[in-house]
């Protein structure tokens, strides 16, 4: 099973960049709890917000 979690792990370095994020203490469950409202997860949801911002920044070029 390591064998299985190793191939994940350098997939992952592969195909994704990983960034940090620090929030100030309660607020990651509340991103949580309105990522789950919309059926997303917390990493989707936050990836959704940044993406709907950069789309909305080029418009205003």
């Amino acid at each position: 099973m390591a064998g299985n979690t190793e191939y994940k792990n350098k997939y992952a370095a592969e195909k994704y960049d990983r960034v940090g994020l620090m929030l100030p203490k309660g607020r990651k469950d509340e991103i949580k709890a309105a990522a789950e409202k919309q059926g997303q997860s917390l990493n989707g949801y936050i990836a959704t917000a940044i993406y709907q911002r950069i789309e909305r920044d080029r418009k205003g070029e």
